[in-house]
């Protein structure tokens, strides 16, 4: 059965040695010494290896069922999820005010990228009520929040978020779930959402629906779209639970992965909601919940890929497999580790240059998201805005890929259930569908967000990594050369796509839509090549400062210098699929497909 060891001393060089987190002018950062953030990150490495990790193959295994209208989660998750909110996991980073500890939104996923490597499946339940939690704490009204937020933050009652429907995916314009307005200002809601994670359970005395449906006689299409609270169960005005609210499980998805988590075809029929927001303003309150998603999302190829390339490189360890061809390395045995042989050592260095790089790019957006919201800093909003589609869509295409690569890793038994890589593939494939499928991440990039307000943010992030290299250049030549080049030569193909969507993306849109996957992926090598030359300087610099651990940052700047020799090329293959415009793609009539 595959294990998982929590990070916690890499979360600790991207915390302290690179982000240098308690020198950031964010409030709540000062607390975060090194001594406090390592008891943190150890106690949940502790829960996560230890109770998590080994319940992941029992959720692939045994699934949820549905039986009398109840889900039935698989064996050890409700004791387990009792752990989890025993330890108060759940409301981290929440608000004081309804019972969480208000730390940085850094530290809430820091732990969270453990807690969704041990056992993805199972943190989805945690995960979408904060997401939920989160939505009603900017949208709800004083009453609102005291009524569901200290149950939701402490995980008594959980969440969700109902958008999709069976004739209706990425364009929600086009729903039919309708929302009648009652005397009481409440809404009778009625219609059927479909891939609803964490839809029905048996972990919570209550659930929290998040319902988009259309209020009769608003406008058409996705402007008459509101959000409602629609619980399970009715909430009584003295907190208590009332009569169960006409929600019901038509049935569970049959899924490629997360089995762990129950995904419901949910009937509404006349069920009690609440208006959360404005009325025809549901798509920007929910886009809350959705921003915040798709971040978790991205961690969760993130934390797949290195929870596959743990076992991997467990097991190129151990495997006896043919002779190294520079001579034999374990005579004493009939054959020497995979680990001995380059195509091997390639696939594991793809995977480790990945997650590390991966890690401290999402808890830098993470500090950006808590300038934004603890120091009200715009210039962050709109930075972590512009990289919200990169976060989402690189780290879970890249992040797919590398479990495929740890998988390979296996040779023949990567194909057996037996030895439980597939379930960390078949797990991270959603992520690259779900909070926005990755080919509208790349549309929302370029067709969006790079032209938002004037274009200033992207041209922020040029500043960033041109700043970066002329204030680090010129110390260490081989540095320079082996890090800084490839950053500025990288940053210049991202540079030259902007200008190309500029010059050709007005007289022929399909000229930047043709090339924004391309541009996407460009953009995610660009930000782990900043992170790797900022990982590396932070290497340096701790062992010119005498460092007993010699070995641990001599690593980071060996894997450094493999990610911008070996993976950062690749945005020149990018640009030039950029410049050949929308005409190989457009060329085919659809008849000749």
């Amino acid at each position: 059965m595959p294990s998982y060891t929590a990070p916690t001393k890499d979360l600790q060089f991207v915390l302290h040695d690179v982000l240098k987190v308690t020198t950031q002018p964010i409030p709540g950062y000062e607390d975060l010494e090194a001594d406090f953030t390592s008891a943190i990150l150890e106690e949940a490495g502790k829960l996560t290896s230890e109770v998590l990790a080994p319940l992941n193959v029992v959720g692939d295994t045994e699934g949820c069922r549905l039986e009398n209208g109840v889900v039935r989660t698989p064996t050890g998750f409700k004791e387990a999820f009792d752990k989890v909110r025993e330890g108060g996991w759940p409301g981290l980073d929440m608000p004081e005010a309804y019972g969480g500890q208000n730390m940085p939104c850094v530290i809430g996923t820091a732990v969270g990228e453990m807690f969704s490597s041990a056992n993805m499946a199972f943190t989805m339940y945690q995960g979408l009520t904060h997401g939920a939690a989160s939505t009603i704490l900017a949208h709800g009204t004083d009453a609102q929040k005291d009524q569901y937020l200290p149950k939701m933050v402490s995980c008594e009652w959980t969440g969700t978020m109902n958008l999709t429907e069976p004739h209706c995916g990425t364009d929600l314009g086009l729903m039919r779930t309708r929302a009648e307005p009652q005397d009481d200002g409440s809404y009778k809601i009625t219609g059927q959402k479909i891939f609803i994670s964490a839809g029905e359970h048996d972990m919570s005395d209550n659930i929290i629906h998040l319902v988009l449906a259309k209020i009769a006689g608003g406008p058409e299409g996705i402007k008459g779209v509101s959000l409602f609270i629609v619980p399970k169960f009715i909430v009584k005005e003295d907190g208590t639970l009332g009569e169960r609210n006409p929600v019901a499980v038509g049935k569970i998805e049959e899924k490629m992965g997360i089995h762990g988590n129950s995904t419901c075809v949910m009937n509404y029929d006349g069920a009690t909601g609440y208006l959360l927001g404005e009325p025809h303003k549901g798509m920007r309150a929910m886009f809350t919940m959705m921003n915040e998603a798709r971040l978790g999302v991205g961690m969760q190829g993130l934390s797949q890929a290195e929870v596959a390339y743990q076992n991997a490189l467990e097991y190129a360890k151990d495997r006896l497999q043919g002779r190294d061809v520079t001579g034999v390395k374990n005579p004493q045995g009939p054959a020497d580790p995979l680990i001995v042989h380059p195509d091997v050592r390639r696939a594991l260095m793809d995977q480790k240059s990945f997650a590390e790089a991966g890690r401290a790019f999402i808890l830098w957006g993470a500090t950006l998201i808590d300038a934004a919201h603890r120091a009200e800093d715009q210039a962050a909003d709109g930075l972590v805005s512009l990289l919200t589609p990169v976060i989402k869509g690189f780290l879970t295409d890249q992040g797919y890929d590398m479990t495929i690569k740890a998988q390979q890793v296996y040779g023949g038994h990567g194909y057996i259930e037996e030895w439980g890589m597939s379930q960390f593939t078949r797990d991270a494939r959603i992520a690259m569908i779900y909070e926005g499928a990755n080919g509208v991440q790349a549309l929302d990039l370029v067709g969006r967000k790079l032209a938002q307000d004037g274009g200033k943010h992207v041209m922020a992030f040029f500043d960033l990594v041109k700043s970066f290299i002329k204030e680090t250049a010129g110390e260490d030549a081989a540095f320079d050369r082996a890090f800084l080049d490839p950053l500025k030569a990288a940053s210049k193909d991202l540079q030259a796509a902007g200008m190309y969507f500029m010059q050709n993306g007005m007289k022929n849109p399909n000229n930047a839509l043709s090339g924004s996957y391309d541009f996407m992926h460009m953009f995610g090598h660009v930000c782990l090549g900043l992170m790797w030359a900022k990982m590396g300087k932070a290497a340096k610099q701790a062992l010119a400062n005498g460092t007993s651990d010699t070995g641990f940052y001599e690593t980071k700047i060996a894997t450094g210098r493999y990610y911008m020799a070996r993976q950062l090329p690749a945005t020149a293959l990018h640009l030039s699929r950029i410049q050949s415009g929308a005409e190989p793609v457009m060329a085919l009539d659809a008849a000749n497909f």
